[in-house]
């Protein structure tokens, strides 16, 4: 026998034996999905894709490893896969050998390294910030450019293709998310995306063209790389969410290139365009064919879309994300354009993952601004025979709502801040609206400053947000007024943040290299980040809010004699919180501290706001 060494790619070993003449037997394999799998889990199934040239022909596949057990082998119709199912229940860690057809493979079975129940997820007692990797820092210039991938560009010019940020670049400033007062980072998809750019304007930097579920993209990092910062996250307190796209993958992934079977993907070769219409999925009157374009079509013609009916589709995806949470020890998931993909297999994921990590948590992006679409979606709602057991839904009411009302007076009836009023007085909808994530701007949307630079409707938007009963998500740059506007390109919501890049002269990463007016913004939202902190009237108080009354929208938390009060003025010009009309919580207090200057308020008389103020009062 003959060891063909170390596969250096999925830590596989691979030894063939030599027939009579010494020739290798015809078996070809290429790698194996997932690249390792460990011993304990709930569930005891395991799939394996093995990958390889005529794998299929393979007529048996055995292991004598104690405590694991070959349940099915199943042949798809490309030759170039196959599926063998494991059951592992009774298996220790350590490392088996599976032999196709006389071909030995070496497999690892590895300890978890915590319970499924230890792994905590992130709660309304958190701040999400929200960053692309690509965008926020460059740590490693040496991984611009990798050798061998379709994309060879690296333009900071051109805001539609790679600029070089990197994981390196966000692990050398967490100082500065400490400093700022968040707890927890999302990162855009920081898997995979070997894809080519568009004639050098488009390029896949943005990570939602997934070519390996497995593998860190290299102009990012190595896998190693990514679990190391995520270790160093948690020195620091500052918890981990992945970005998943689990609807769509790349039209240069291997599946799509070579399909493992021909209902692998919903409409092949881009033959039903999606229509971006989320309604018909919760709909009860709607149409079979508004459904399947919604559902069933592709999202742009690069992303084909994944068919979550097929068992085995869902089966993949659901260990992917079982993998990534063992591997990396992340700290919660973020599910993009979660309604596109097939209902009842979503809500098979989340079930898993609820059982197996039930104090985990993740969030699934729900395009619709109505709450009541939003909130059937949430885990045991009563508005949906199906139940998703998906914990966390993101609050498009409030985030349209919002920028509406930024350009609005506030008046008696409907527009400015009545409209925040009229959304969140739904919250009745909601099993939990304290596990509900609410922003002002991400990705997808335009600043919340468009092309401006005036922080007074953006303090306002903010000191509802960090005050409300919601999870709070940030979006990188806000701290600093970074704005920008989708008018042209998703690139210029999607800037480099200052400082980041060498050869930048403005450094917003420090007190010294920001100009005056980023600093106020930036100490503004620091303190009141620090002051959010561990505070629990906010993750756990009672909330109440009032109808504006001429134009003052009043917002209340309160705990254990303790209260919070956020309070906006709609108007463009002074006014005043005529205290009278919120007896029922200010009480007895005659005296209230202001949350951003540490002054004493005097509660006894009206007190007088200057145009579009906010102000946070605690007592």
């Amino acid at each position: 026998m003959i060891c063909l060494g170390l596969n250096l790619l999925l830590g596989l070993a691979y030894c063939s034996p030599m027939d009579a003449v010494g020739k290798a037997a015809p078996v070809n394999i290429n790698r194996i999905d997932p690249t390792n799998w460990f011993v304990g889990m709930k569930d005891p199934s395991l799939q394996l894709m093995v990958y390889g040239k005529d794998v299929k022909n393979v007529k048996n596949v055995t292991t004598d490893y104690a405590g694991v057990k070959v349940d099915s082998v199943v042949r798809l119709d490309s030759p170039n896969y196959l599926l063998i199912y494991l059951n592992v229940k009774d298996a220790k860690a350590g490392e088996m050998t599976l032999n196709f057809d006389g071909k030995k493979v070496k497999y690892t079975l590895k300890n978890r390294t915590m319970k499924g129940e230890d792994h905590k997820g992130f709660s309304n007692a958190d701040v999400l910030y929200l960053l692309m990797p690509d965008r926020f820092a460059n740590g490693n210039t040496k991984n611009d450019v990798i050798k061998g991938l379709r994309d060879q560009a690296c333009d900071r010019t051109k805001p539609s293709l790679r600029h070089g940020g990197d994981l390196a670049g966000i692990e050398k400033h967490l100082d500065y998310f400490q400093q700022l007062g968040v707890t927890a980072l999302w990162f855009t998809p920081i898997l995979e995306n070997n894809w080519p750019n568009d004639h050098g304007v488009n390029s896949s930097y943005h990570g939602y063209a997934t070519t390996d579920y497995y593998k860190v993209d290299p102009r990012f990092g190595t896998n190693a790389e990514y679990q190391k910062l995520i270790a160093e996250c948690h020195q620091k307190g500052l918890k981990v969410v992945m970005d998943m796209i689990f609807n769509h993958c790349s039209d240069y992934h291997p599946w799509n290139l070579d399909a493992p079977s021909k209902d692998w993907f919903n409409n092949p070769h881009y033959g039903l365009q999606t229509s971006y219409k989320l309604t018909p999925v919760l709909d009860p009157y709607a149409s079979q064919v508004d459904k399947r374009e919604t559902v069933d079509g592709w999202f742009v013609p690069s992303m084909p879309d994944l068919n979550q009916r097929n068992p085995h589709v869902i089966k993949y995806l659901i260990q992917n994300s079982e993998w990534w949470i063992e591997t990396a020890n992340i700290d919660g998931i973020r599910m993009d354009t979660y309604p596109y993909a097939d209902r009842q297999a979503m809500s098979l994921w989340m079930k898993t993952l609820d059982t197996e990590y039930p104090n985990f948590n993740t969030v699934g992006e729900t395009w619709v601004t109505e709450p009541a679409y939003t909130a059937a979606w949430q885990k045991d709602s009563k508005l949906s025979e199906t139940n998703s057991y998906l914990k966390t839904v993101m609050d498009f009411s409030f985030f349209d709502k919002l920028n509406q009302a930024k350009h609005e007076e506030t008046d008696d009836w409907w527009k400015g801040l009545n409209r925040i009023y009229n959304s969140v007085c739904y919250d009745y909808l909601y099993p939990n609206p304290s596990s509900v994530l609410a922003f002002i701007e991400n990705h997808d949307t335009d600043r919340f400053l468009g092309n401006g630079k005036d922080s007074t409707a953006l303090k306002q938007a903010l000191a509802l947000l960090l005050t409300m009963n919601r999870i709070p998500q940030l979006y990188y740059g806000t701290e600093v007024l970074m704005n920008g506007t989708k008018e042209v390109t998703d690139g210029n919501v999607r800037k480099d943040f200052p400082g980041g890049f060498p050869g930048d002269t403005h450094n917003c990463f420090t007190a010294a290299g920001r100009t005056k007016a980023e600093n106020e913004m930036f100490n503004w939202v620091s303190k009141l980040l620090h002051w959010r902190q561990g505070n629990e009237v906010i993750s756990k108080g009672k909330q109440t809010q009032f109808i504006p009354w001429k134009g003052v929208y009043v917002l209340c938390r309160q705990y254990n004699g303790k209260t919070v009060m956020t309070i906006l003025n709609g108007k463009r010009s002074d006014n005043e919180l005529q205290v009278a009309r919120y007896a029922e919580v200010i009480g007895d207090h005659q005296e209230a501290t202001d949350v951003e200057t540490g002054e004493k308020v005097d509660l006894t008389k009206n007190v007088k706001l200057s145009q579009r103020q906010a102000l946070i009062l605690e007592f």
